[in-house]
């Protein structure tokens, strides 16, 4: 990441449920994309190279609802949820490697992706951050999927969509004891540009973070595009690190009815990248319905500075 961010600004991937969709893959439930996992991890490889083939330099694995018990209360044996989880990985790996074996002079990361507490709830807690757990209780969820992303080998840790400031703080103190050779990038979930989902002041949680062994940047995703700027602005009075930015498309969801609602923001990425360039971003992706297309323009955008 660090000799990628020497080179200027990075372009990460963008939705990977929403490009599944499009190939047929059924995402509606509490499994979310990693449904994917289990019959369909030829569309898995496919997106990941089309994200590549767009200009993205980073794919970030389908394992963000991947955790052992959300597989096994879809009646997934937890053996099985385990092998799964570290093909999610293989199967980023392999497509950077593909794609690397026939572009000279491609330089890509694979980021595992592990997604709050709030994801496996399945009801949309990702955006609220209204759940309470034990640092002992976040740490145990997260360890079995950390051993399982990290085994099999990963340029750097997406720790994303985080609500909650409590478990941000368990996640991190997991991360840096129990794998601390580990790179990581922490990325939050917001109520508005200077506030986690869960009240948390977001320069005081940034601040923090920046303060921990081995993280590379922090930032936000999965908020709308016009929140980008202002947060931005937030982040980079308060910390040094890069920053990180991946909103999602500009459409609104629906937990209650797992549905999402187009707006006049959608893909709309040409008008909002030149000023989160000029924000202090230094790694531009996208989250939830961005597509392909999306991650063609902010490479095309991210191109000029370079």
């Amino acid at each position: 990441m660090k000799t990628l961010l020497q080179q200027g600004p990075v372009v990460s991937d963008g939705a990977m449920a929403t490009e599944l969709e499009k190939r047929g893959v059924d995402t509606d439930s509490a499994l979310w994309s990693a449904t994917a996992m289990i019959d369909h991890l030829n569309a898995i490889a496919v997106v990941h190279q089309s994200y590549f083939a767009a200009g993205a330099q980073i794919a970030t694995t389908n394992t963000y609802q991947a955790n052992v018990p959300a597989f096994v209360a879809a009646g997934i044996p937890a053996e099985s949820a385990r092998k799964l989880t570290q093909q999610a990985v293989r199967v980023a790996i392999k497509a950077r490697d593909d794609y690397a074996s026939q572009h000279a002079d491609f330089s890509g990361l694979v980021a595992g992706s592990i997604g709050p507490y709030g994801a496996y709830l399945a009801d949309g807690s990702e955006y609220t951050g209204a759940y309470q757990q034990s640092v002992a209780e976040y740490q145990a969820f997260h360890r079995e999927r950390l051993q399982l992303v990290t085994g099999v080998g990963v340029d750097v840790l997406a720790l994303e969509t985080m609500p909650n400031f409590a478990e941000v703080q368990a996640l991190v103190q997991l991360v840096t004891t129990e794998f601390p050779e580990q790179a990581y990038w922490v990325s939050f979930s917001l109520k508005d540009p200077a506030t986690l989902c869960d009240g948390t002041s977001l320069a005081v949680a940034a601040k923090w973070v920046a303060q921990q062994p081995n993280v590379v940047a922090v930032g936000v995703n999965c908020t709308t595009l016009e929140t980008i700027e202002p947060a931005l602005k937030v982040l980079a009075s308060a910390v040094t690190l890069p920053l990180i930015v991946y909103p999602n498309s500009g459409d609104k969801y629906d937990p209650k009815t797992k549905t999402w609602q187009a707006t006049n923001l959608s893909h709309t990425f040409e008008s909002f990248v030149p000023a989160w360039l000029a924000a202090g971003a230094k790694i531009i992706g996208g989250c939830c319905r961005t597509t392909p297309a999306d991650i063609a323009t902010v490479s095309q955008l991210v191109s000029v500075k370079r």
